[in-house]
């Protein structure tokens, strides 16, 4: 049985199982694009599903970590090609679900089969080093074990790629899953579920649970039976996970929100520049955790940017990420919307210039979604809330420095430490960002957002718990040291 088709009901995944809730009660998962159109129903679980799910993964996890680490890599391989071969199908319903265009959707999907492969290919790799011992009939050494069952509760915003870049990584180690997506795009995620389903995963490994983060996502930072919770959403939510999680011991990871900056010196390609800023700022309708937000431009170049930047903005085309040659769709939900337009009201009213943009599109074929226009502000002070605040929406900050110098301090300025960049020439400026720069992403004459699957990915200061995701770096939170010594 599978999780349903469009308009059907999708179900929880439990133990192997596709299974309705405790509760009785669905909800529609419904396009921001137009909301006539409805992606499915999905569940509304309560504690009991919750229960049921960590139960079941608690029963698989003995027995799946158990096996060598090439076996659990062959159901990753299977998996992989199973997504493949329905990349375009799932790209269609996560732009049908969450907004973004399809192109891009296509790029996400693709992502996450490669995601797969690359974490396979980790069940053959080293976990573990030999140490010299001071004892030289001794043998010392090390190896990697699985923290148990692992939490893994994911934002809308990549529905594909950030659920299997957790839950990847957490199997291939060998601990087992209890998967709590955002309930605006479970769809998507009952499809992920899917192809891990075909793929002859055994039951229990991992298991999905839709519902409300208030009552599933809080249970699970409470649950007295999962070991270790991985994150990706906001701050206050993050905290309160991470002092649910202390309380009791469980290992966690949070990435949460950036003020993300980027930094256009006299000497920059300025075409190369704004094309960046609008890229990182403005794709994906600005709902990425590395999107651009604040554009710092030396004043010497600062009109001739501003005028490529609001004459290239002009020719961009919003719409339905479904059809052909729109370049930027809605926004992911009611909620979002109203976040964005509140953000734009406020920069107005402290006084920032509105240069573009700003209001919300709803004549004619807008009117079924939610969409608002690009928008950016100039005379942006550093102190004003959209220079302060994540907005998580298409809305740039233009602020205007004389030297390098006040760029980068300006850029430090935040609470957030996710990613930046910077287009310059000079080498020794280059090298003065990245070493003095406070994030854990750094792109030289390139956008702030986007990062390779085989490389570390986190942030600083509020922006993340310190630790990475992706990459080898995933066996540092996925998997516990045990220091061995040996005698004969």
């Amino acid at each position: 049985m599978t999780a349903g088709t469009a308009r059907q009901t999708y179900l929880n995944y439990i133990n192997g199982q596709w299974t309705p809730s405790s509760t009785s009660q669905t909800e529609p998962s419904i396009s921001p694009a137009n909301t006539y159109d409805i992606v499915g129903y999905v569940q509304q679980s309560g504690i009991e599903d919750l229960n049921a799910a960590v139960e079941a993964a608690g029963r698989a996890q003995p027995v799946w970590r158990k096996l060598s680490g090439p076996k659990r890599g062959e159901y990753l391989f299977r998996a992989a090609d199973v997504l493949e071969q329905r990349l375009d199908e799932i790209a269609e319903t996560v732009t049908r679900e969450m907004g973004k265009t399809l192109p891009e959707a296509k790029g996400e999907v693709q992502r996450g089969v490669n995601i797969l492969r690359y974490y396979a290919g980790e069940g053959m790799r080293s976990i573990g080093e030999v140490i010299p011992s001071t004892d030289s009939e001794a043998l010392m050494l090390t190896t990697r074990v699985p923290l148990g069952v692992v939490g893994v509760i994911t934002p809308w915003n990549f529905p594909v790629a950030i659920p299997i870049w957790k839950i990847a990584p957490a199997i291939i180690y060998g601990n087992t899953v209890v998967f709590k997506p955002a309930q605006e795009t479970a769809v998507t995620a009952a499809k992920i579920v899917e192809c891990l389903d075909e793929a002859g995963l055994p039951a229990g490994v991992v298991n999905l649970v839709m519902g409300k983060g208030s009552v599933i996502g809080n249970a699970m930072a409470e649950h007295p039976y999962i070991h270790a919770i991985t994150f990706t959403g906001s701050n206050d939510v993050g905290k309160m996970i991470a002092q649910k999680a202390v309380a009791r011991g469980a290992k966690y990871q949070l990435e949460m929100g950036g003020k993300n900056p980027i930094i256009v010196l006299e000497d920059a390609d300025l075409d190369r520049a704004v094309e960046a800023t609008i890229s990182g700022g403005l794709r994906s309708t600005g709902q990425k955790c590395t999107a651009t937000s604040r554009v710092f431009v030396q004043s010497a170049i600062y009109e001739p940017f501003k005028r490529r930047l609001l004459a290239r903005i002009k020719e961009l085309t919003i719409g339905n990420g479904l059809a052909d040659g729109v370049w930027m769709g809605p926004c992911a939900s009611q909620k979002q919307l109203e976040t964005v337009l509140s953000y734009i009201e406020k920069g107005i009213e402290e006084g920032a210039t509105l240069l573009c943009g700003g209001r919300r599109l709803d004549d004619g074929e807008f009117g079924t979604g939610f969409y608002v226009e690009p928008t950016v502000f100039e005379n942006v002070s550093p102190n004003m809330t959209i220079a302060r605040e994540e907005i998580f929406g298409p809305v740039l900050a233009l602020i205007k420095v004389e030297t390098f110098e006040e760029a980068l301090a300006l850029a430090n300025d935040t609470p957030f430490g996710l990613s930046a960049s910077i287009f310059t020439q000079n080498i020794g400026k280059m090298l003065t960002f990245i070493q003095d720069i406070e994030a854990g992403l750094v792109r030289i004459n390139e956008e702030s957002a986007g990062v390779e699957l085989q490389a570390p990915f986190g942030g600083m200061k509020q922006s993340s718990s310190h630790s990475r995701e992706q990459g080898r770096a995933a066996i540092e939170f996925f998997t516990a040291i045990k220091t061995v010594f040996v005698k004969g």
